[in-house]
C-alpha cells in the first residue's frame, strides 16, 4: 500500500485554526459591500507598516504589480539597467523589462541562494558595454532569508543606485534586527497564497518610508489618480488589493509571529537532523528567515533519483529553479555579468525543496527526516 502523500504546503490546517474569525471577516465585507478600496484595505496597510516599523504600506494586486509600481515611481524605463540576481522566479526580471528596462543578471551566493555582492561591479560593466545606465539593484531575499543588504547598501551607496527588496519569500524575517520592509530604499512583498503571509487569491504590498514616493505609487496603483480617480496625472495600472483579501490578511497577520516561531522550529529540526548527509540551508547569525522554502543541496547526478524515492515516501518535492532567469528563452537578450552565473547554473541542477509550513508535526518531520535519510543514503 502506498504511503499517504504529506501536503507540502497546508492551508487548510491554518484554515481550520482561524475559520470563525475568515469567516466572520469575509461577511463584514459581503455586508458593507465595499469591495473595492473598502474599510479593510486601510486597516490592512496600517498593520502591516505597524508590523514592519516602515513608515507606508501600500497595499496592491501582486507580487508582480508591488515591484513594478515601485520601479515606475522611480522613473525607471528605456535605457536603464537593473542588477538582478539570475537564480530568481521571472517576476523578478519581468517587471523590469515590462517598463522598457533591462535587467543585467548577476550570480548569487553558494550558501544563501541570494545575490553575490561581489559580482555586482561585473554587472554595472556588463551594463554600460550594453549602452545602458544602471540605476538599481533588485536584491531577492530567495526562500525566506533577507540578501546581505548592508554590503549591497554600501555598493549602491558607491554607485549612486537605489534598492528595491524583493521580499516576496521574507516577509517577516528580520537582518541585524531590522525587519524586512525597511532594509531596501523601497521593499516589495507577495501574499501568493503559498507565501508564509498569503492571501486567499493575489496580493501584494510595497513599503517605503519616503513620504512623495508613497504618494506617487498610490496614485500608480489607481490608474495614476490625482486627487480624484478621474483627474489623472500620471500612467498608472490597476494595482488595486481587493477588499475581500485584505480582510483576509488582516486575520492572517494575527497569528503570523507564531507561524514564524513555528516554521523556525520545523527548520531548526530538519538541520539538525538531516546536516550529516545531505547539505542543507543556512542562516547568516544576523539573520533570521521565514522559511518560504526549506531548501536542500543534493548531488546534480542524483537529484531525480532522490525526489522518486522521497516521492514514493508519499513526501513531494519541488525544484525552485530548474533553470537560471538568463537561459530562459525570454531573457536571452539580456546582459549577464561578465564571468556567467556558473553557481545559478549549478543550484539550478541540485536544488530540492521539502515540505515546509508551520502546522508539520513532529511525527510528520520525522517521516520526512527519514525518507530523506533513506534516499540519499
Amino acid at each position: 500500500m502506498a504511503a499517504a502523500t504529506i501536503d507540502f504546503i497546508d492551508l487548510k490546517a491554518q484554515q481550520a485554526r482561524i475559520r470563525r474569525e475568515i469567516d466572520a471577516a469575509i461577511t463584514r465585507v459581503l455586508d458593507h459591500g465595499q469591495y473595492i478600496m473598502g474599510p479593510e484595505v486601510k486597516t490592512l496597510e496600517k498593520d502591516l507598516a505597524a508590523f514592519t516599523g516602515a513608515k507606508h504600506a501600500i497595499s496592491c494586486a501582486s507580487g508582480t504589480d508591488a515591484l513594478l509600481i515601485a520601479m515606475m515611481a522611480k522613473g525607471i524605463g528605456p535605457g536603464d539597467a537593473v542588477l538582478c540576481p539570475a537564480f530568481t522566479y521571472t517576476a523578478t526580471p519581468e517587471t523590469i523589462a515590462l517598463i522598457g528596462a533591462s535587467p543585467v543578471f548577476v550570480d548569487v551566493e553558494d550558501g544563501s541562494f541570494n545575490l553575490d555582492v561581489k559580482g555586482l561591479e561585473a554587472g554595472i560593466a556588463a551594463a554600460k558595454t550594453a549602452g545602458l545606465t544602471p540605476r538599481a539593484i533588485i536584491a531577492v531575499d530567495l526562500f525566506g532569508q533577507p540578501a546581505a543588504y548592508d554590503a549591497i547598501r554600501a555598493f549602491a551607496d558607491a554607485h549612486k543606485l537605489w534598492i528595491l527588496a524583493d521580499a516576496a519569500q521574507s516577509f517577516g524575517a528580520t537582518l541585524q534586527g531590522k525587519t524586512v520592509g525597511t532594509l531596501g530604499d523601497i521593499t516589495a512583498t507577495s501574499f501568493f497564497p503559498a507565501k508564509p503571509l498569503g492571501c486567499y487569491g493575489d496580493g501584494g504590498a510595497i513599503f517605503v518610508d519616503d513620504d512623495g514616493l508613497a504618494k506617487v505609487m498610490d496614485s500608480i496603483r489607481l490608474h495614476g489618480k490625482g486627487e480624484d480617480k478621474y483627474d489623472i496625472v500620471r500612467i498608472g495600472i490597476n494595482g488595486r488589493l481587493d477588499t475581500i483579501q485584505a480582510a483576509i490578511l488582516i486575520e492572517k497577520l494575527k497569528i503570523f509571529k507564531d507561524e514564524i516561531a513555528a516554521r523556525n522550529a520545523v527548520a531548526q529540526r530538519f538541520t539538525t537532523s538531516l546536516r550529516s548527509v545531505v547539505t542543507v540551508p543556512e542562516v547568516r547569525q544576523s539573520a533570521t528567515s521565514v522559511w518560504a522554502q526549506y531548501t536542500l543541496q543534493v548531488p546534480a547526478d542524483r537529484r531525480a533519483a532522490i525526489a522518486a524515492s522521497l516521492k514514493a515516501a508519499g513526501v513531494p518535492t519541488q525544484i525552485y529553479y530548474p533553470r537560471p532567469v538568463p537561459a530562459q528563452e525570454a531573457y536571452a537578450k539580456y546582459p549577464v555579468a561578465s564571468g556567467g552565473v556558473p553557481v545559478s547554473d549549478r543550484l539550478s541542477r541540485e536544488v530540492l525543496s521539502l515540505p515546509m509550513h508551520p502546522y508539520l508535526d513532529e511525527a510528520t518531520q520525522d517521516r520526512i527526516i527519514s525518507a530523506v535519510k533513506a534516499a540519499v543514503a
